[in-house]
């Protein structure tokens, strides 16, 4: 069948061969575009709750040095050795050590994902 096609022995690709190649790759596109996708936001929302998960961390040994000063108040960039992702945005109270103990509701998100993660007392969300 491909010899009536190709009259004479010219060599090349039919536009019937050529179109079934273009089919396939769309066909796996429209698979491959949404996964990468989802696993990109996977991602953005990885970077918010790692960046949270330092904070509390870097707020916690600092408070723990700072132990018998009163109440501390601590902004994002105030904890020695945090410094914030550019592609995260802070909101909310920032943490305090009252007596021992610690409270905030800090919010972390990432700029392009939808998805707000809350930093609890005890450094969960």
């Amino acid at each position: 069948m491909i010899r009536k096609l190709r009259p004479n022995n010219e060599k090349g690709f039919t536009l019937i061969e050529l179109m079934i190649v273009i089919a396939i790759i769309g066909i796996l596109a429209a698979i491959a575009i949404p996964n990468f996708l989802a696993y990109r936001t996977k991602g953005q929302d990885a970077a918010a709750q790692a960046c949270a998960k330092n904070y509390y961390n870097t707020a916690m040994a600092y408070f723990a040095e700072q132990s018998g000063a009163g109440d501390i108040a601590l902004n994002t960039n105030g904890a020695p050795a945090f410094t914030i992702d550019d592609n995260v945005t802070i909101g909310g109270t920032h943490m305090t050590d009252s007596n021992g103990t610690i409270t905030t509701d800090l919010t972390f998100s990432h700029n392009r994902s939808d998805t707000t993660y809350t930093l609890t007392t005890d450094g969960k969300f």
